[in-house]
């Protein structure tokens, strides 16, 4: 579902992506976890088209980028650190705008359902630049899984979100996985990720420094083997 192939990522003279090889199977949900400036949210801007290698290949449910880039963000639903919403529509009317640009079928029981889900049902005709942070998070989640993608791409997701909100996106994440979609969340919070993932990778100096299944790090838990790739 997703294949990078010696992947660079140079911003004037810092390589922030040293020849990152990255594969992620349909269905997996994978964690991507490393120290801050290790290069997790410059290979998230690739894999979501938002920025341009420097080097190597990229594809993303069998298309490539940059070059087919409209046809992997009809594929992708995003949660980045920015909630890249319209503070001047209301929230069923930035989920209403979402839908038709992406053909989702019944918009307007979609955007029911998906309110309901994120919790702002209540919320739905108030303007979003009326929206605390963690609000403006949880509709900006709602918006990512609203034309129900292939491949979710979430960036530390839980930021700006308070426990009830985190535990909602748990539970869309579960939702998501069990459905058979593939995943790839960056995070600093390795308990949470551990609990929701089925693989982990560790990212450090702008490439991948191990790998490992939730079935191969047997009677291991997952702060170990981060400690381990880390110093290796």
């Amino acid at each position: 579902m997703i294949t990078v192939h010696k992947l660079f990522k140079r911003f004037g003279m810092k390589t922030v992506l040293r020849g990152l090889d990255f594969e992620v199977q349909p269905g997996e949900f994978v964690a991507l976890l490393g120290p801050n400036g290790a290069g997790k949210t410059t290979f998230m801007r690739i894999l979501s088209s938002l920025s341009r290698p420097s080097l190597g290949t990229v594809s993303v449910a069998g298309y490539r980028l940059p070059d087919q880039a409209a046809a992997v963000r009809a594929r992708l639903g995003v949660v980045s650190h920015l909630p890249l919403l319209y503070g001047d529509l209301t929230a069923e009317e930035n989920l209403r705008f979402f839908g038709r640009m992406y053909g989702v079928q019944d918009i307007e029981g979609r955007i029911t359902e998906v309110l309901e889900l994120i919790g702002l049902a209540e919320r739905r005709r108030d303007l979003v630049r009326t929206f605390s942070r963690g609000m403006q998070q949880r509709l900006a989640i709602g918006r990512a899984v609203f034309h129900d993608p292939d491949v979710m791409l979430f960036d530390e997701p839980h930021t700006g979100l308070d426990q009830d909100a985190s535990v909602m996106l748990d539970e869309v994440l579960r939702s998501v996985a069990a459905k058979g979609r593939t995943i790839v969340m960056t995070s600093h919070d390795l308990l949470r990720a551990e609990d929701l993932a089925t693989r982990f990778d560790i990212l450090s100096r702008g490439s991948i420094a191990a790998s490992s299944t939730r079935k191969e790090l047997g009677k291991n838990n997952l702060l170990t083997f981060y400690r381990d790739a880390l110093a290796g």
